[in-house]
This record gives structure tokens, C-alpha cells and sequence, in this order.
């Protein structure tokens, strides 16, 4: 049983922090001219809906483990293109061709928000994945 509450602790600290870089990273792109892009307006709208995942599956983890975990693994998928955007511009550009106002810089960029950002989602992935692939310990009888 403490085993049990130790894990969804820590399912559920993953899940809160995912939500505060989720929600903190592109704060500052809201109303720019990053937003209003073909693509990268795309990608403000899968971290923002990312984030809103991160708050649902950090409340249900204290009620169903396993569902949580797969709401957070969405989340996950969701917020990593922008993360891996901010972190490897030349090759985004590469597969999606059109016109940018900014000229690229570099192909890879050490952005520390983004960066961080995906340890987390890494993190999460790990904590997610363990809980969906453990046996619940309420559904499981032990024959006599």
C-alpha cells in the first residue's frame, strides 16, 4: 500500500511539473508573431492543450493510476514538438518548407527551457509507462 501512494506521489509530481514548464515555456510567444504562424501557431496550440492534459491527469491520478498515465503520455506527445522546435530549427525547417520572417541561425540550439522541458517529458514517459505496464494492486486477487 505505501508502495502504491509513494508511486502515485510521484506520478503526480511529474505530471505537476510538466504543466508548469508546459504552461510557463511559451507564455511569452502568446500574441507574438510566433503564434499567428502556419506551423508554429500549431505548436502553441498542442503545448497549450498539453498543459490542460498535465492538470486532468495530475488530478486523476489519485483516482484511476492507469488512465492518468495515459492522459499524461498524450500530453507528452503533445508538447514535445515545440520543445524539440525551439531546441533543432534547421531540421523542422528542413521538413516543413515555406517561408520564415526569421533567417535560421543555427540547426541546433541549446535552449534551456526546452531542454528542461523535454528531461521532464522524459521523466514523465518513464514514470507513465511503469504505471501502465504494473499490475493494480486493487484489481488483483490472490487465489487461495
Amino acid at each position: 500500500m505505501i508502495k502504491e501512494k509513494k508511486q502515485k506521489l510521484m506520478q503526480s509530481l511529474i505530471c505537476f511539473s510538466c504543466a508548469i514548464v508546459a504552461w510557463r515555456y511559451p507564455s511569452g510567444l502568446e500574441g507574438t508573431e510566433f503564434s499567428g504562424g502556419w506551423l508554429t501557431g500549431r505548436l502553441l496550440v498542442m503545448c497549450a492543450v498539453g498543459s490542460l492534459l498535465f492538470v486532468a491527469a495530475l488530478i486523476l491520478t489519485f483516482f484511476s493510476r492507469r488512465i492518468s498515465a495515459g492522459i499524461a503520455l498524450t500530453a507528452c506527445l503533445l508538447c514535445l514538438p515545440l520543445y524539440l522546435y525551439f531546441t533543432a530549427p534547421g531540421p523542422y525547417r528542413w521538413v516543413f518548407k515555406g517561408e520564415y520572417s526569421v533567417p535560421l541561425q543555427s540547426r541546433f540550439v541549446w535552449d534551456t527551457g526546452s531542454v528542461i522541458g523535454m528531461f521532464l517529458l522524459g521523466i514523465a514517459v518513464f514514470v507513465c509507462t511503469r504505471a501502465l505496464l504494473t499490475a493494480d494492486p486493487e484489481r488483483v486477487s490472490v487465489s487461495p
